[in-house]
């Protein structure tokens, strides 16, 4: 099993809307893409305390090939042009368990 977790700090406002407004759709687009990309079995977006990071996205994926699928997913790179619009910093980390 992989885990992905990613951290981003994110613009105060964009064309999208405010912080907040961006943050709660970025949520629910990455927590809406479990059970519609194969090998996705969880994610969690959490929204960060004053001071830290603004994001935090947890998941879990079956495997490595299933990272792929994930990464390159339409639904997916449809979630992400959102976040690389809305954000300053990102923090990534991938890593096996099990």
């Amino acid at each position: 099993m992989i885990r992905h977790i990613v951290m981003w700090k994110l613009k105060d406002k964009t064309e999208d809307g405010a912080k907040a407004e961006n943050a709660a759709a970025i949520k629910a687009g990455l927590e809406g893409l479990v059970g519609k990309i194969d090998g996705l079995l969880r994610a969690e977006v959490m929204v960060g305390m004053p001071g830290g990071m603004d994001l935090c996205l947890y998941s879990e994926l079956t495997d490595a090939a299933a990272l792929a699928v994930y990464r390159d997913h339409p639904l997916h790179k449809e979630v992400q042009a959102l976040v690389h619009r809305s954000m300053t910093e990102r923090v990534a980390f991938d890593g096996e368990i099990g």
